[in-house]
């Protein structure tokens, strides 16, 4: 009898630190990294840009001068675990561009050295490899082909990274939650209420969490990536036959929005091009029925903003003079479309707080007579859109 009794308390034991596991896994779910990519470079061109305009992180050329090579080398292989100890700088990092969690990278200190070094040459391979590694390379597109895939893959991962399903750890913490409680006052299993209630506080923070995170991105939708009704490639179209965004798009410039492009414009090139590299007959097919029929193709759109908010095309990107990217990320890139950016109203202000705009010979800033002698003068060495009215509430909310 003393045996089974002491089987049984064992087995209580290990139960209730299951269960205390579980937890904390559905806890810190949403600090997990993505799956280990490629041992390259290309890894990091999903998300980073050398130089110039941020994409879903920072410009690599600029952010490693800001460090330490050691402090690099262990951001680089695990971000999130330097998050979790609380150094400063990572937070930073990692609140400034979204709470994305970074990918974990199975590198050794000389390979990240190494992809340090690249960066730092801006791009370029250290000229005594140079002859080598053009006799290796492959063909061109194919090597193209491999990057935009590996690109692909990573802006995937950073998609269900994100968009982590909170509904389901919601619903299973709160059945452990209540099969606790029954235990608690009824049925009495486990005899240490002490286990009952570190768990009970453990399950209502992991509530709390998952509801501020589904409250905080009501009206939001970052990373939606509908299916269109035609399988249509940016990749394709932006990336690998360097279409400019405005020749489809081009109520840009002049107009609130964008626009989509009406079959016309899609029949301008596939008049002629009736068979895609990678889809074949069958979509470019589904434009010629429309254009046969005089029926619009009903795209889906990506990029939503709340009825209240008022954003005109038009004056980012003529008077702006932004590139696409700089909202809609790198979408030569995509296969398929996804919105990158979260559209927040913190998002647009850090960006109009950020960005420098083309104030000296552009018409739109003429009638800016005082900031125009503050600029010539040198009272003014840049001018950013919140010194021009970004940041009133009127722009955007009417």
């Amino acid at each position: 009898m003393s045996s089974k009794f002491t089987s049984t308390r064992h087995l209580k034991r290990v139960i209730s630190l299951f269960l205390f596991l579980g937890f904390l896994l559905i806890d810190f779910s949403s600090g997990a990294q993505t799956p280990e990519a490629e041992k390259n470079f290309q890894q990091c061109r999903a998300c980073h840009n050398l130089e110039g305009p941020k994409l879903i992180g920072p410009s690599l050329v600029e952010a490693i001068k800001t460090r330490e090579q050691d402090w690099l080398i262990r951001f680089i292989r695990n971000s999130q675990e330097m998050v979790a100890a609380g150094d400063p700088f990572a937070v930073e990092v990692f609140e400034e561009y979204g709470k994305i969690p970074m990918p974990s990278h199975n590198l050794s200190d000389d390979q990240i050295k190494d992809i340090l070094k690249y960066i730092e040459a801006g791009g370029k391979v250290d000229p005594q490899y140079a002859a080598q590694a053009a006799s290796e390379q492959p063909v061109k597109g194919e090597t193209a082909a491999v990057e935009q895939d590996t690109a692909d893959e990573q802006m995937l991962a950073l998609e269900s990274q994100a968009n982590r399903n909170n509904g389901t750890t919601f619903i299973i913490t709160l059945i452990v939650m209540l099969a606790l409680l029954t235990d608690l006052f009824f049925t009495k299993w486990l005899k240490w209420k002490y286990v009952h209630i570190t768990l009970l506080l453990v399950g209502l923070f992991v509530l709390g969490q998952v509801t501020y995170r589904e409250a905080a991105a009501i009206g939001r939708q970052q990373y939606y990536q509908p299916d269109q009704p035609i399988d249509f490639s940016h990749k394709v179209h932006a990336g690998q036959n360097e279409i400019d965004c405005q020749y489809c798009h081009s109520g840009a410039r002049n107009s609130k929005s964008a626009g989509i492009p009406p079959v016309n414009v899609c029949m301008n090139c596939h008049n002629l091009v009736k068979k895609g590299t990678l889809t074949g007959t069958a979509e470019i097919a589904k434009i010629q029925e429309a254009w046969d029929n005089g029926k619009p193709i009903e795209w889906i759109r990506i990029h939503n903003l709340p009825d209240h908010v008022y954003f005109n095309h038009a004056q980012h990107v003529n008077a702006g003079k932004l590139d696409c990217a700089e909202c809609h990320g790198d979408v030569k890139i995509m296969s398929q479309v996804m919105q990158v950016n979260d559209l927040s109203m913190k998002w647009c202000l850090d960006c109009h707080r950020k960005t420098e705009v083309q104030f000296a010979n552009n018409k739109f800033y003429e009638t800016y007579e005082k900031m125009h002698e503050q600029f010539v003068n040198g009272e003014v060495k840049k001018v950013t859109a919140d010194m021009m009215g970004g940041s009133d509430c009127m722009k955007c909310h009417y």
